[in-house]
């Protein structure tokens, strides 16, 4: 009876620890399943847009997983490089400009070539879109704006990445690419359910787009369906559909506001030799040629123009007459509709939250914090128009001190640009009190700058497919499931086992 108790209690050890060896073999096994899964993931896949602007171009580095090209929340921006110069609506005209433009140009690319893996480079597709800088030029000088466009096209080509197009995006559509990559960053297209596939959010909202360029500034956001117009775009992404309301406005981006706004100054002055301009902050005295304020199809040359013509003017600081120079570049008599913005342009009333990025944010952030950061604080409507009217008293030697991070260039102008894009928004696009609360000033998203170029990859590349029929489930839940199973088979087995062992023993 004692060797058979002994026996039992033996048969007892035995089985709790195959039950523990099996356990941990188990959880080897699901480690050495998860380590291999992991190695073959799909290897990073690249893209490259040029947005070339009206002042400068921006090269951006998308990056993306590459079975994954056709979900959403995958691509985000991998690095950017600004390149120095001027915009290239300013190429064919100075020699040495060009020449700092190209050598601007090819630094910027040999960096981007270093970001991507060589292997990757013939398959990385490269985009150029220039937007309202040369929209304009294209109206004053076809020739030269198709010369520039050739010579670009020249040089991407000669590059070892996968080259598709560089042209002239319309207005509206920079608007639809703004708003698409808003959307896309915020996941308000598709989003991960439990079973980690991807399925259109319940609430299914979107959030508004206001891009704010140096010659063009462009508003979109979704509408009701029955809305139709030139400005109503219905598209269906991923198998769902958008009426999306977008309008861009050519000549009211922040540089050619502020030659309108210059061009009234002057021509509301008696006295050409020193001309008090209430926009400029007291203590600041600058000389313009004409040219800066007159060489544009956005202002009206006057009589007997000569280019280098000067205009000294100096700042005064006042705030009211500030703004009514700023309103009075606008149109703001009726339209032949119910609801319109200005410049007699129909809009539907603004609805839901908005992004306003780009010119709004950097304007947002010198007028409302005193640090270089890249967050801002909500703002109140009222607070707005009280900051601004205190921006624009403060002689220049103390904002100099308050804001130390922004240039001269920059700071004398922002008197009138926070009155312009309140105005813009207040009285154009007709956000009041309340609506105001939902307008969010950002730079990024998700450590992805917000503009159109994303929005504009992921249409290029038909990333954004218009039908979800084929977009599978990921490999997580395949693998979870393989686990699941392999754990609940392993479990099975060594309680069967251990049942018999029991049972064995005694």
């Amino acid at each position: 009876m004692a060797s058979k108790g002994k026996m039992g209690y033996k048969c007892r050890i035995a089985a709790v620890l195959l039950l523990l060896l099996t356990s941990i073999a188990a959880l080897i096994a699901v480690a050495v399943i998860q380590s291999k899964w992991r190695l073959s993931q799909p290897a990073l896949q690249y893209g490259i847009v040029i947005d070339s602007g009206s002042s400068r171009s921006t090269i951006y580095v998308y990056k993306w997983p590459g079975d994954k090209q056709n979900e959403t929340g995958v691509v985000t921006e991998k690095s950017s490089c600004r390149v120095p110069g001027d915009g290239i609506s300013a190429m064919g005209i100075d020699p040495n400009k060009d020449k700092e433009s190209w050598e601007g140009f090819k630094k910027c690319m040999t960096n981007v070539s270093a970001e991507i893996p060589p292997e990757k480079h013939n398959s990385t597709s490269l985009f150029l879109g220039a937007t309202a800088g040369m929209r304009l030029l294209q109206e004053q000088n076809p020739q030269r704006a198709a010369e520039v466009l050739e010579s670009l096209r020249e040089y991407l080509q000669s590059l070892p990445f996968d080259f598709k197009n560089a042209s002239i995006i319309s207005g509206q559509e920079e608007g639809l690419y703004g708003w698409i990559t808003v959307n896309y960053l915020l996941g308000n297209f598709l989003e991960k359910n439990t079973w980690n596939t991807y399925v259109r959010p319940q609430a299914s909202k979107t959030m508004g787009s206001m891009d704010l360029g140096g010659a063009s500034t462009q508003i979109a956001f979704a509408v009701e369906d029955e809305l139709m117009g030139p400005d109503y775009m219905h598209i269906k992404l991923y198998g769902y559909s958008y009426n999306v309301y977008t309008h861009s406005f050519l000549c009211y981006g922040k540089n050619e506001a502020d030659k309108k706004i210059l061009d009234k100054i002057v021509q509301g002055s008696s006295n050409h030799v020193n001309i008090t301009n209430p926009c400029y902050p007291v203590d600041y005295e600058v000389t313009h040629n004409a040219s800066t304020i007159y060489d544009t199809e956005c202002t009206k040359k006057p009589k007997n123009y000569n280019p280098d013509k000067q205009y000294h003017m100096v700042g005064v600081g006042d705030s009211n007459q500030c703004r009514r120079i700023v309103e009075s570049i606008f149109d703001f008599s009726p339209c032949s509709s119910a609801h319109c913005s200005f410049d007699k342009v129909e809009q539907p009333p603004v609805t839901g939250e908005f992004l306003a990025y780009a010119g709004y944010f950097f304007i947002a952030r010198a007028l409302l914090m005193n640090n270089n950061t890249d967050k801002i604080r909500p703002s109140e409507y009222d607070e707005f128009n009280n900051k601004t009217n205190q921006l624009c008293s403060t002689p220049l030697g103390v904002l100099k001190k308050e804001k130390p991070w922004i240039s001269i260039k920059h700071l004398r102008t922002y008197c009138s640009a926070s009155h312009y894009i309140f105005t813009l928004m207040a009285k154009g696009y007709k956000f009041d009190r309340d609506t105001w609360r939902n307008i969010h000033f950002v730079n990024k998203v998700k450590e992805t700058s917000v503009g159109w170029s994303l929005g504009y990859m992921l249409s290029s590349s038909n990333m954004i497919p218009s039908e979800m029929e084929e977009v599978p489930p990921l490999t997580n839940p395949v693998f979870a499931g393989l686990v699941f199973l392999f754990s609940a088979l392993t479990i099975v087995t060594v309680i069967f086992i251990f049942i018999i062992l029991i049972r064995m023993c005694y």
